[in-house]
Protein backbone atom coordinates (compact mmCIF):
# COMPACT_ATOMS: atom_id res chain seq x y z
CA UNK A 1 0.00 0.00 0.00
CA UNK A 2 1.32 3.54 -1.49
CA UNK A 3 0.75 5.48 2.74
CA UNK A 4 1.99 8.39 1.59
CA UNK A 5 -0.56 9.17 -0.81
CA UNK A 6 -3.15 9.20 1.76
CA UNK A 7 -1.50 12.16 3.74
CA UNK A 8 -2.01 14.30 0.66
CA UNK A 9 -5.33 12.78 -1.16
CA UNK A 10 -7.16 16.28 -0.30
CA UNK A 11 -4.51 17.99 -2.45
CA UNK A 12 -4.16 15.45 -5.32
CA UNK A 13 -0.71 16.58 -5.80
CA UNK A 14 2.45 16.87 -4.06
CA UNK A 15 4.58 19.59 -4.90
CA UNK A 16 8.02 19.33 -4.55
CA UNK A 17 10.67 22.55 -4.83
CA UNK A 18 13.28 21.96 -7.52
CA UNK A 19 16.23 23.79 -7.08
CA UNK A 20 20.12 23.37 -8.73
CA UNK A 21 18.33 23.43 -12.47
CA UNK A 22 16.26 25.20 -14.58
CA UNK A 23 13.76 23.32 -16.49
CA UNK A 24 14.31 23.64 -20.42
CA UNK A 25 11.30 24.64 -22.49
CA UNK A 26 11.72 22.69 -25.76
CA UNK A 27 10.35 23.73 -28.72
CA UNK A 28 6.71 21.24 -29.59
CA UNK A 29 6.88 21.02 -33.34
CA UNK A 30 3.85 18.64 -33.42
CA UNK A 31 1.45 21.20 -31.97
CA UNK A 32 1.34 23.87 -34.55
CA UNK A 33 -1.01 24.39 -37.62
CA UNK A 34 0.08 21.09 -39.37
CA UNK A 35 -1.00 19.13 -37.50
CA UNK A 36 -4.17 20.71 -36.55
CA UNK A 37 -5.13 20.55 -40.04
CA UNK A 38 -4.14 17.19 -40.66
CA UNK A 39 -1.17 18.20 -42.82
CA UNK A 40 2.12 16.90 -42.98
CA UNK A 41 2.94 19.46 -46.10
CA UNK A 42 5.41 21.56 -43.49
CA UNK A 43 6.78 18.59 -41.61
CA UNK A 44 10.06 16.33 -42.36
CA UNK A 45 8.92 13.03 -43.23
CA UNK A 46 11.23 10.26 -43.90
CA UNK A 47 11.23 9.80 -47.36
CA UNK A 48 11.49 5.24 -46.97
CA UNK A 49 7.96 4.69 -45.03
CA UNK A 50 7.64 1.97 -47.94
CA UNK A 51 10.76 0.12 -46.40
CA UNK A 52 9.94 0.88 -42.76
CA UNK A 53 6.68 -0.50 -43.31
CA UNK A 54 7.98 -3.76 -44.98
CA UNK A 55 9.80 -4.10 -41.79
CA UNK A 56 6.58 -5.39 -40.27
CA UNK A 57 4.67 -8.47 -41.84
CA UNK A 58 0.06 -7.43 -41.32
CA UNK A 59 -0.69 -10.94 -39.41
CA UNK A 60 -4.62 -11.68 -39.00
CA UNK A 61 -5.33 -12.23 -35.21
CA UNK A 62 -9.21 -13.54 -35.11
CA UNK A 63 -11.25 -14.29 -32.80
CA UNK A 64 -12.12 -17.47 -32.53
CA UNK A 65 -15.85 -17.36 -30.50
CA UNK A 66 -16.22 -21.28 -31.10
CA UNK A 67 -17.32 -22.82 -28.13
CA UNK A 68 -18.11 -19.75 -26.47
CA UNK A 69 -21.73 -18.90 -25.00
CA UNK A 70 -23.42 -15.88 -25.97
CA UNK A 71 -22.51 -14.63 -22.62
CA UNK A 72 -18.68 -15.37 -22.50
CA UNK A 73 -18.35 -13.25 -25.71
CA UNK A 74 -20.10 -10.35 -24.08
CA UNK A 75 -18.05 -10.44 -21.63
CA UNK A 76 -14.86 -10.78 -24.22
CA UNK A 77 -16.11 -7.60 -25.80
CA UNK A 78 -16.93 -5.58 -22.17
CA UNK A 79 -12.61 -6.75 -22.18
CA UNK A 80 -11.55 -5.15 -25.37
CA UNK A 81 -13.22 -2.26 -24.49
CA UNK A 82 -11.63 -1.81 -21.25
CA UNK A 83 -8.33 -2.30 -23.31
CA UNK A 84 -9.07 0.72 -25.50
CA UNK A 85 -8.58 2.92 -22.61
CA UNK A 86 -5.48 1.63 -21.44
CA UNK A 87 -4.58 2.08 -25.37
CA UNK A 88 -5.04 5.96 -25.28
CA UNK A 89 -3.33 6.16 -21.47
CA UNK A 90 -0.06 4.54 -23.60
CA UNK A 91 -0.25 6.94 -26.31
CA UNK A 92 0.22 9.49 -23.99
CA UNK A 93 2.92 7.97 -21.99
CA UNK A 94 4.66 7.07 -24.93
CA UNK A 95 4.75 10.77 -27.47
CA UNK A 96 1.65 13.00 -26.44
CA UNK A 97 3.03 14.63 -29.70
CA UNK A 98 2.73 11.97 -31.51
CA UNK A 99 -1.17 11.06 -30.72
CA UNK A 100 -2.01 14.52 -31.75
CA UNK A 101 -0.27 14.08 -34.96
CA UNK A 102 -1.86 10.57 -35.47
CA UNK A 103 -5.39 11.41 -34.61
CA UNK A 104 -4.74 14.81 -37.18
CA UNK A 105 -4.36 12.17 -39.45
CA UNK A 106 -7.47 10.11 -38.99
CA UNK A 107 -9.02 11.34 -42.66
CA UNK A 108 -5.81 11.52 -44.45
CA UNK A 109 -6.23 10.46 -48.09
CA UNK A 110 -2.66 11.31 -49.42
CA UNK A 111 -0.35 8.38 -49.45
CA UNK A 112 1.98 9.54 -48.06
CA UNK A 113 -0.03 10.74 -44.99
CA UNK A 114 -1.79 7.09 -44.80
CA UNK A 115 1.40 5.50 -44.46
CA UNK A 116 3.00 7.71 -41.64
CA UNK A 117 -0.46 7.23 -39.56
CA UNK A 118 0.13 3.51 -40.32
CA UNK A 119 3.93 3.76 -38.86
CA UNK A 120 3.03 6.32 -36.28
CA UNK A 121 0.51 3.06 -35.05
CA UNK A 122 2.86 0.43 -35.21
CA UNK A 123 5.57 2.62 -32.95
CA UNK A 124 3.17 4.73 -31.09
CA UNK A 125 5.33 7.27 -31.55
CA UNK A 126 7.11 9.80 -33.95
CA UNK A 127 10.27 8.24 -33.13
CA UNK A 128 11.81 4.57 -34.92
CA UNK A 129 11.71 1.32 -32.35
CA UNK A 130 14.59 -0.48 -34.76
CA UNK A 131 16.31 2.59 -35.73
CA UNK A 132 17.49 3.34 -32.14
CA UNK A 133 14.51 5.73 -31.55
CA UNK A 134 15.58 8.06 -34.40
CA UNK A 135 12.48 11.00 -35.50
CA UNK A 136 10.72 9.48 -38.74
CA UNK A 137 8.72 12.95 -38.92
CA UNK A 138 9.86 16.06 -37.20
CA UNK A 139 13.29 16.85 -35.98
CA UNK A 140 12.95 16.57 -32.45
CA UNK A 141 15.46 13.90 -30.64
CA UNK A 142 13.05 11.56 -28.13
CA UNK A 143 12.87 12.87 -24.74
CA UNK A 144 14.09 9.87 -22.25
CA UNK A 145 11.56 10.65 -20.27
CA UNK A 146 8.77 10.72 -22.69
CA UNK A 147 5.90 11.50 -21.50
CA UNK A 148 6.28 10.88 -17.67
CA UNK A 149 8.58 13.60 -17.15
CA UNK A 150 9.54 17.22 -17.88
CA UNK A 151 11.62 17.90 -21.16
CA UNK A 152 15.12 18.49 -20.63
CA UNK A 153 14.92 16.83 -17.17
CA UNK A 154 18.14 15.20 -16.55
CA UNK A 155 19.24 12.14 -14.59
CA UNK A 156 21.63 13.14 -13.01
CA UNK A 157 19.86 16.32 -12.07
CA UNK A 158 17.19 14.06 -10.37
CA UNK A 159 19.43 11.91 -8.43
CA UNK A 160 20.84 14.95 -7.12
CA UNK A 161 17.68 16.10 -6.21
CA UNK A 162 16.55 13.58 -4.25
CA UNK A 163 20.32 13.59 -2.46
CA UNK A 164 19.40 17.06 -1.10
CA UNK A 165 15.79 15.89 -0.22
CA UNK A 166 15.59 11.79 0.36
CA UNK A 167 12.14 12.39 2.14
CA UNK A 168 11.00 12.86 -1.37
CA UNK A 169 12.35 9.69 -3.47
CA UNK A 170 9.75 7.44 -2.78
CA UNK A 171 7.25 9.76 -4.68
CA UNK A 172 9.34 10.70 -7.78
CA UNK A 173 11.11 6.81 -7.85
CA UNK A 174 7.58 5.83 -7.73
CA UNK A 175 6.22 3.29 -10.77
CA UNK A 176 3.03 4.83 -10.50
CA UNK A 177 3.77 8.59 -10.89
CA UNK A 178 4.04 11.50 -13.55
CA UNK A 179 6.35 14.09 -13.01
CA UNK A 180 5.20 17.55 -14.59
CA UNK A 181 6.94 20.96 -13.69
CA UNK A 182 4.99 24.15 -12.40
CA UNK A 183 6.05 27.35 -11.49
CA UNK A 184 9.80 26.30 -10.82
CA UNK A 185 8.66 23.16 -8.59
CA UNK A 186 7.50 19.92 -9.51
CA UNK A 187 4.44 17.98 -9.55
CA UNK A 188 4.16 14.21 -8.75
CA UNK A 189 0.66 13.25 -9.63
CA UNK A 190 -0.51 9.45 -8.80
CA UNK A 191 -1.18 7.53 -12.15
CA UNK A 192 -4.85 7.11 -11.27
CA UNK A 193 -5.17 10.99 -10.79
CA UNK A 194 -3.12 12.01 -13.83
CA UNK A 195 -5.40 9.75 -15.67
CA UNK A 196 -8.50 9.39 -14.04
CA UNK A 197 -10.57 10.33 -17.32
CA UNK A 198 -9.16 7.28 -18.87
CA UNK A 199 -8.74 4.73 -15.97
CA UNK A 200 -12.80 5.17 -14.44
CA UNK A 201 -14.25 4.05 -17.23
CA UNK A 202 -11.94 1.66 -17.50
CA UNK A 203 -12.47 0.46 -14.35
CA UNK A 204 -16.10 0.40 -15.05
CA UNK A 205 -16.10 -1.77 -18.15
CA UNK A 206 -13.71 -4.81 -16.09
CA UNK A 207 -16.29 -4.63 -13.42
CA UNK A 208 -19.31 -4.96 -16.48
CA UNK A 209 -17.01 -7.72 -17.50
CA UNK A 210 -17.17 -8.90 -13.83
CA UNK A 211 -20.57 -9.45 -14.11
CA UNK A 212 -21.03 -11.29 -17.34
CA UNK A 213 -18.19 -13.91 -15.38
CA UNK A 214 -19.22 -17.80 -14.96
CA UNK A 215 -15.74 -18.26 -12.66
CA UNK A 216 -16.09 -16.61 -9.71
CA UNK A 217 -12.41 -16.41 -9.08
CA UNK A 218 -12.04 -14.38 -12.48
CA UNK A 219 -14.66 -12.07 -11.66
CA UNK A 220 -13.35 -11.12 -8.07
CA UNK A 221 -9.89 -10.30 -9.48
CA UNK A 222 -11.89 -8.10 -12.41
CA UNK A 223 -13.32 -6.55 -9.74
CA UNK A 224 -9.99 -6.26 -7.60
CA UNK A 225 -7.67 -4.77 -10.59
CA UNK A 226 -10.86 -2.14 -11.16
CA UNK A 227 -10.05 -1.02 -7.41
CA UNK A 228 -6.26 -0.89 -8.21
CA UNK A 229 -6.81 1.47 -11.58
CA UNK A 230 -7.78 4.08 -9.02
CA UNK A 231 -5.71 4.04 -6.51
CA UNK A 232 -2.66 2.65 -7.93
CA UNK A 233 -2.16 -0.68 -5.02
CA UNK A 234 -2.08 -3.45 -7.57
CA UNK A 235 -0.81 -5.25 -4.77
CA UNK A 236 -3.81 -7.52 -3.52
CA UNK A 237 -5.24 -7.75 -7.12
CA UNK A 238 -2.14 -9.36 -7.96
CA UNK A 239 -2.25 -11.85 -5.08
CA UNK A 240 -5.61 -12.68 -6.49
CA UNK A 241 -4.44 -13.08 -10.27
CA UNK A 242 -1.69 -15.50 -9.03
CA UNK A 243 -4.60 -17.62 -7.21
CA UNK A 244 -6.57 -18.26 -10.71
CA UNK A 245 -6.12 -22.08 -11.40
CA UNK A 246 -6.10 -22.60 -15.19
CA UNK A 247 -8.73 -19.50 -15.96
CA UNK A 248 -10.21 -20.24 -19.38
CA UNK A 249 -10.58 -16.24 -19.73
CA UNK A 250 -7.48 -13.80 -18.46
CA UNK A 251 -6.00 -10.56 -18.88
CA UNK A 252 -3.16 -8.81 -18.61
CA UNK A 253 -4.19 -5.29 -17.49
CA UNK A 254 -1.55 -2.96 -15.46
CA UNK A 255 1.52 -0.71 -16.38
CA UNK A 256 3.49 -3.44 -15.51
CA UNK A 257 6.83 -2.75 -17.59
CA UNK A 258 9.10 0.10 -17.55
CA UNK A 259 10.90 -0.32 -20.44
CA UNK A 260 9.76 3.22 -21.91
CA UNK A 261 11.16 5.01 -18.68
CA UNK A 262 14.77 5.79 -20.35
CA UNK A 263 15.28 8.41 -17.57
CA UNK A 264 14.49 6.47 -14.36
CA UNK A 265 14.20 3.03 -15.68
CA UNK A 266 10.93 3.13 -13.07
CA UNK A 267 7.68 4.32 -14.53
CA UNK A 268 5.28 2.12 -15.97
CA UNK A 269 3.37 1.87 -19.25
CA UNK A 270 -0.02 0.45 -19.30
CA UNK A 271 -0.41 -2.63 -21.14
CA UNK A 272 -3.45 -4.94 -21.93
CA UNK A 273 -4.32 -8.07 -23.01
CA UNK A 274 -7.49 -10.17 -23.84
CA UNK A 275 -6.65 -14.10 -23.31
CA UNK A 276 -8.20 -17.68 -24.08
CA UNK A 277 -6.94 -20.87 -22.53
CA UNK A 278 -5.34 -23.14 -24.98
CA UNK A 279 -6.09 -26.37 -22.89
CA UNK A 280 -3.67 -28.85 -24.95
CA UNK A 281 -0.80 -26.34 -25.23
CA UNK A 282 -0.85 -25.13 -21.34
CA UNK A 283 -0.87 -29.07 -20.31
CA UNK A 284 2.83 -29.37 -22.17
CA UNK A 285 4.27 -26.94 -19.35
CA UNK A 286 3.52 -29.46 -15.82
CA UNK A 287 7.36 -30.46 -16.55
CA UNK A 288 8.27 -27.03 -16.37
CA UNK A 289 6.48 -26.47 -13.49
CA UNK A 290 7.91 -29.34 -11.75
CA UNK A 291 11.50 -28.03 -11.98
CA UNK A 292 11.46 -24.30 -10.76
CA UNK A 293 12.68 -24.77 -7.55
CA UNK A 294 15.59 -27.00 -7.96
CA UNK A 295 16.78 -24.31 -11.00
CA UNK A 296 16.52 -21.67 -8.73
CA UNK A 297 19.24 -23.88 -6.12
CA UNK A 298 21.44 -24.54 -9.41
CA UNK A 299 22.14 -21.13 -10.29
CA UNK A 300 25.40 -19.88 -10.05
CA UNK A 301 24.99 -17.21 -7.79
CA UNK A 302 25.25 -17.20 -3.44
CA UNK A 303 22.64 -18.92 -1.50
CA UNK A 304 21.49 -15.40 0.29
CA UNK A 305 21.02 -14.04 -2.98
CA UNK A 306 18.76 -16.71 -4.57
CA UNK A 307 15.93 -17.07 -2.21
CA UNK A 308 13.73 -20.49 -2.14
CA UNK A 309 10.91 -20.75 -5.14
CA UNK A 310 9.56 -24.11 -2.86
CA UNK A 311 6.15 -23.93 -1.66
CA UNK A 312 5.74 -20.64 -4.49
CA UNK A 313 2.65 -20.59 -7.26
CA UNK A 314 4.10 -20.93 -10.66
CA UNK A 315 1.14 -20.89 -12.86
CA UNK A 316 1.94 -21.23 -16.40
CA UNK A 317 -1.20 -21.00 -19.17
CA UNK A 318 -0.66 -20.75 -23.02
CA UNK A 319 -2.85 -18.23 -24.24
CA UNK A 320 -4.67 -17.10 -27.45
CA UNK A 321 -4.66 -13.63 -27.81
CA UNK A 322 -7.65 -12.09 -29.87
CA UNK A 323 -6.77 -8.34 -28.52
CA UNK A 324 -3.99 -6.53 -26.85
CA UNK A 325 -3.67 -2.55 -26.24
CA UNK A 326 -1.00 -0.38 -25.00
CA UNK A 327 2.81 -1.80 -24.26
CA UNK A 328 1.72 -5.31 -25.86
CA UNK A 329 0.55 -3.54 -29.42
CA UNK A 330 3.00 -1.36 -30.40
CA UNK A 331 6.84 -2.23 -31.74
CA UNK A 332 8.30 -5.62 -30.51
CA UNK A 333 5.34 -7.80 -30.02
CA UNK A 334 6.27 -10.19 -27.20
CA UNK A 335 4.91 -13.86 -27.28
CA UNK A 336 5.34 -14.16 -23.58
CA UNK A 337 5.11 -12.83 -20.57
CA UNK A 338 6.27 -13.41 -16.83
CA UNK A 339 4.05 -10.97 -14.79
CA UNK A 340 3.73 -9.23 -11.98
CA UNK A 341 7.23 -7.72 -11.64
CA UNK A 342 6.49 -6.73 -8.21
CA UNK A 343 9.43 -8.42 -6.19
CA UNK A 344 7.03 -8.59 -3.23
CA UNK A 345 4.80 -10.40 -4.82
CA UNK A 346 7.44 -13.17 -6.14
CA UNK A 347 8.53 -13.75 -2.71
CA UNK A 348 5.21 -14.22 -1.54
CA UNK A 349 3.49 -15.64 -4.46
CA UNK A 350 6.08 -16.10 -7.23
CA UNK A 351 4.82 -15.34 -10.88
CA UNK A 352 2.69 -15.98 -13.54
CA UNK A 353 3.73 -17.07 -17.09
CA UNK A 354 1.98 -16.31 -20.26
CA UNK A 355 2.63 -17.94 -23.84
CA UNK A 356 0.40 -16.00 -26.47
CA UNK A 357 0.10 -18.64 -28.85
CA UNK A 358 -0.85 -16.91 -31.77
CA UNK A 359 1.91 -14.45 -31.98
CA UNK A 360 4.90 -17.19 -30.97
CA UNK A 361 3.07 -18.90 -34.62
CA UNK A 362 3.47 -15.93 -36.01
CA UNK A 363 6.87 -14.86 -35.08
CA UNK A 364 8.44 -18.51 -35.96
CA UNK A 365 6.66 -19.06 -38.95
CA UNK A 366 7.72 -14.86 -40.28
CA UNK A 367 10.34 -14.24 -39.21
CA UNK A 368 12.81 -16.77 -36.97
CA UNK A 369 12.85 -19.68 -39.78
CA UNK A 370 13.33 -17.47 -42.41
CA UNK A 371 16.29 -15.52 -40.24
CA UNK A 372 17.74 -18.49 -39.34
CA UNK A 373 18.07 -19.90 -43.23
CA UNK A 374 19.78 -16.23 -44.22
CA UNK A 375 22.08 -16.10 -41.34
CA UNK A 376 22.95 -19.67 -40.30
CA UNK A 377 24.73 -22.81 -41.25
CA UNK A 378 22.34 -24.82 -43.59
CA UNK A 379 23.04 -27.37 -41.11
CA UNK A 380 22.36 -26.04 -38.13
CA UNK A 381 19.45 -24.01 -39.41
CA UNK A 382 17.77 -27.08 -40.51
CA UNK A 383 18.12 -27.56 -36.24
CA UNK A 384 16.13 -24.24 -35.83
CA UNK A 385 12.58 -25.45 -34.65
CA UNK A 386 8.83 -23.55 -33.92
CA UNK A 387 9.27 -26.11 -30.81
CA UNK A 388 13.17 -25.17 -29.88
CA UNK A 389 11.86 -22.01 -29.87
CA UNK A 390 9.36 -22.24 -27.87
CA UNK A 391 10.99 -24.21 -25.14
CA UNK A 392 13.74 -21.73 -24.74
CA UNK A 393 11.20 -18.63 -24.37
CA UNK A 394 9.31 -21.11 -21.41
CA UNK A 395 12.75 -20.99 -19.83
CA UNK A 396 13.23 -17.27 -20.87
CA UNK A 397 10.20 -16.35 -18.65
CA UNK A 398 10.25 -18.67 -15.86
CA UNK A 399 13.67 -16.98 -15.26
CA UNK A 400 12.41 -13.90 -14.95
CA UNK A 401 10.98 -14.98 -11.49
CA UNK A 402 14.29 -16.86 -10.31
CA UNK A 403 17.54 -15.06 -9.29
CA UNK A 404 17.56 -12.53 -6.73
CA UNK A 405 14.46 -10.55 -5.48
CA UNK A 406 16.22 -7.58 -4.15
CA UNK A 407 19.57 -6.40 -4.76
CA UNK A 408 21.86 -6.43 -1.77
CA UNK A 409 23.61 -2.70 -1.57
CA UNK A 410 25.45 -0.32 0.96
CA UNK A 411 22.02 1.17 1.49
CA UNK A 412 20.54 -2.09 2.42
CA UNK A 413 17.68 -4.36 0.61
CA UNK A 414 15.98 -2.11 -2.76
CA UNK A 415 14.69 -2.70 -5.47
CA UNK A 416 16.80 -4.43 -8.48
CA UNK A 417 15.23 -2.05 -10.77
CA UNK A 418 16.17 1.54 -8.90
CA UNK A 419 19.80 0.33 -8.36
CA UNK A 420 20.21 -0.42 -12.06
CA UNK A 421 17.96 2.43 -13.30
CA UNK A 422 17.75 2.72 -17.03
CA UNK A 423 19.74 -0.15 -17.78
CA UNK A 424 17.62 -2.67 -15.94
CA UNK A 425 15.58 -4.07 -18.84
CA UNK A 426 18.46 -4.89 -21.43
CA UNK A 427 19.89 -6.56 -17.84
CA UNK A 428 17.09 -8.37 -16.98
CA UNK A 429 16.25 -9.40 -20.60
CA UNK A 430 19.53 -11.01 -20.81
CA UNK A 431 19.41 -12.54 -17.22
CA UNK A 432 15.94 -14.37 -18.31
CA UNK A 433 18.11 -15.05 -21.61
CA UNK A 434 21.16 -16.56 -20.08
CA UNK A 435 19.44 -18.17 -17.06
CA UNK A 436 16.79 -19.68 -19.59
CA UNK A 437 19.53 -21.56 -21.43
CA UNK A 438 21.27 -22.59 -18.08
CA UNK A 439 18.30 -24.03 -17.34
CA UNK A 440 17.44 -26.03 -20.13
CA UNK A 441 21.13 -27.64 -19.83
CA UNK A 442 20.32 -28.40 -15.97
CA UNK A 443 16.59 -30.17 -16.81
CA UNK A 444 18.48 -32.17 -19.67
CA UNK A 445 21.45 -32.84 -17.16
CA UNK A 446 19.39 -34.02 -14.77
CA UNK A 447 17.47 -36.69 -17.58
CA UNK A 448 13.95 -34.26 -17.51
CA UNK A 449 14.58 -33.90 -21.14
CA UNK A 450 16.29 -36.17 -23.88
CA UNK A 451 20.02 -34.87 -24.30
CA UNK A 452 19.61 -35.01 -28.09
CA UNK A 453 17.44 -31.74 -27.53
CA UNK A 454 20.37 -29.78 -26.43
CA UNK A 455 21.90 -28.65 -30.09
CA UNK A 456 17.97 -27.93 -30.81
CA UNK A 457 17.73 -25.44 -28.51
CA UNK A 458 21.30 -24.09 -29.29
CA UNK A 459 20.63 -23.55 -32.59
CA UNK A 460 16.88 -21.86 -31.79
CA UNK A 461 18.46 -19.76 -28.88
CA UNK A 462 20.68 -18.49 -31.47
CA UNK A 463 18.20 -18.57 -34.25
CA UNK A 464 15.86 -16.46 -32.32
CA UNK A 465 18.64 -13.68 -31.49
CA UNK A 466 19.26 -12.95 -35.03
CA UNK A 467 15.71 -12.09 -35.16
CA UNK A 468 16.40 -9.78 -32.07
CA UNK A 469 19.48 -8.00 -32.33
CA UNK A 470 17.73 -6.23 -35.74
CA UNK A 471 15.58 -4.45 -33.40
CA UNK A 472 18.76 -1.97 -32.17
CA UNK A 473 20.08 -1.07 -28.81
CA UNK A 474 17.20 1.32 -28.13
CA UNK A 475 14.91 -1.66 -27.64
CA UNK A 476 15.35 -3.86 -24.36
CA UNK A 477 15.83 -6.99 -26.17
CA UNK A 478 18.19 -5.82 -28.30
CA UNK A 479 20.39 -4.56 -25.83
CA UNK A 480 20.36 -7.65 -24.11
CA UNK A 481 20.53 -9.98 -26.96
CA UNK A 482 23.60 -7.75 -28.78
CA UNK A 483 25.31 -8.06 -25.55
CA UNK A 484 25.05 -12.10 -25.56
CA UNK A 485 26.25 -12.33 -28.91
CA UNK A 486 29.23 -10.43 -28.69
CA UNK A 487 29.87 -12.01 -25.46
CA UNK A 488 29.47 -15.69 -27.03
CA UNK A 489 31.52 -14.53 -29.96
CA UNK A 490 34.25 -13.51 -27.60
CA UNK A 491 34.22 -16.94 -26.06
CA UNK A 492 33.84 -19.09 -29.79
CA UNK A 493 30.71 -20.31 -28.78
CA UNK A 494 29.42 -18.53 -31.60
CA UNK A 495 31.43 -18.47 -35.10
CA UNK A 496 31.59 -16.91 -38.43
CA UNK A 497 32.87 -18.28 -41.31
CA UNK A 498 33.47 -17.10 -44.45
CA UNK A 499 29.87 -16.60 -46.12
CA UNK A 500 29.29 -14.42 -43.44
CA UNK A 501 27.18 -17.15 -41.66
CA UNK A 502 27.20 -18.20 -38.35
CA UNK A 503 27.02 -21.46 -36.48
CA UNK A 504 27.30 -22.53 -32.49
CA UNK A 505 30.28 -24.42 -30.99
CA UNK A 506 28.47 -26.89 -29.24
CA UNK A 507 31.33 -27.61 -27.23
CA UNK A 508 31.79 -24.28 -25.89
CA UNK A 509 28.65 -22.91 -25.81
CA UNK A 510 27.58 -24.98 -21.56
CA UNK A 511 30.48 -23.20 -20.38
CA UNK A 512 30.08 -19.63 -21.94
CA UNK A 513 26.07 -19.74 -20.97
CA UNK A 514 27.31 -21.04 -17.36
CA UNK A 515 29.58 -18.14 -16.57
CA UNK A 516 28.23 -15.41 -18.31
CA UNK A 517 24.94 -16.11 -16.43
CA UNK A 518 27.11 -15.77 -13.39
CA UNK A 519 27.95 -12.47 -14.63
CA UNK A 520 24.60 -11.09 -15.10
CA UNK A 521 22.73 -12.60 -11.68
CA UNK A 522 25.69 -10.92 -9.78
CA UNK A 523 25.04 -7.87 -10.85
CA UNK A 524 21.31 -8.04 -10.25
CA UNK A 525 22.44 -9.01 -6.92
CA UNK A 526 24.77 -6.30 -5.91
CA UNK A 527 22.56 -3.69 -7.64
CA UNK A 528 25.67 -2.50 -9.04
CA UNK A 529 25.33 -0.04 -11.49
CA UNK A 530 29.01 0.68 -12.76
CA UNK A 531 29.31 -2.73 -13.56
CA UNK A 532 26.13 -3.15 -15.78
CA UNK A 533 26.98 -0.27 -17.46
CA UNK A 534 30.71 -1.45 -18.18
CA UNK A 535 29.53 -4.52 -19.19
CA UNK A 536 26.88 -3.45 -21.78
CA UNK A 537 29.47 -0.64 -23.10
CA UNK A 538 32.22 -3.72 -23.82
CA UNK A 539 29.72 -5.88 -25.03
CA UNK A 540 26.42 -4.10 -26.62
CA UNK A 541 27.84 -2.75 -29.63
CA UNK A 542 26.86 -3.79 -33.18
CA UNK A 543 29.94 -5.56 -34.63
CA UNK A 544 30.41 -4.47 -38.49
CA UNK A 545 30.91 -8.55 -39.03
CA UNK A 546 27.12 -9.14 -38.34
CA UNK A 547 25.85 -5.86 -39.82
CA UNK A 548 26.90 -6.97 -43.10
CA UNK A 549 25.37 -10.64 -42.15
CA UNK A 550 22.54 -9.14 -41.11
CA UNK A 551 22.40 -7.59 -44.72
CA UNK A 552 21.35 -10.97 -45.89
CA UNK A 553 18.33 -10.98 -43.85
CA UNK A 554 17.14 -7.32 -45.21
CA UNK A 555 13.74 -9.18 -47.27
CA UNK A 556 12.69 -10.95 -43.76
CA UNK A 557 10.23 -8.83 -41.60
CA UNK A 558 11.42 -7.84 -38.49
CA UNK A 559 8.47 -8.75 -36.47
CA UNK A 560 4.52 -8.83 -36.91
CA UNK A 561 1.74 -5.80 -36.94
CA UNK A 562 -1.49 -7.84 -35.49
CA UNK A 563 -4.58 -7.12 -37.31
CA UNK A 564 -7.36 -7.53 -34.67
CA UNK A 565 -11.16 -8.48 -35.20
CA UNK A 566 -11.82 -5.84 -32.93
CA UNK A 567 -12.40 -1.80 -33.68
CA UNK A 568 -9.28 0.04 -32.85
CA UNK A 569 -10.18 2.80 -29.99
CA UNK A 570 -7.49 5.83 -29.19
CA UNK A 571 -9.19 8.51 -27.83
Amino acid sequence: MKTYWFLFLSLCILLVPVSGFAQKKNKRAMTGSAAKAGSTANLKVAPDLDKRLAKFRRVRMPFNAVGLTAREQQMVRKLVEACGYLESVYWRQSDPEGLALYQSLASATSPRDVKLRTYLRINASRFDLIDENRPFVGTDPLSPGRGFYPAGLTREQVEQYVKDHPEQKAAIYDQFTVVRSKDGKLEVVPFHIFYRSFLEPAANALREAAKLSDDPAFAKFLELRADALLSDDYFPSDLGWLDLKNPKFDIIFAPYETYMDGLLGVKGSYGAAVMIRNERESKKLELFQKYVPDIQDALPLAAEDRPSKRGLETPMEVMDTPFRAGDLTHGYQAVADNLPNDPRVHEQKGSKKLFFKNFMDARVNYVILPVARKLMDPAQAAKVTGDGYLQATIMHEICHGLGPAFARTAAGKVSIREAIGPRFSGLEEAKADVVGMFGLKWLIDNGAVPKEKLQEYYTSYVGGMFRTVRFGTAEAHGQAEMMEFNYLSERGAIKRNATGRYAVDFEKMPAAVADLAKELLEIEATGDRERADNWFKKYGQLPESLKVSLKMASEVPVDVDPVFAFPERVK
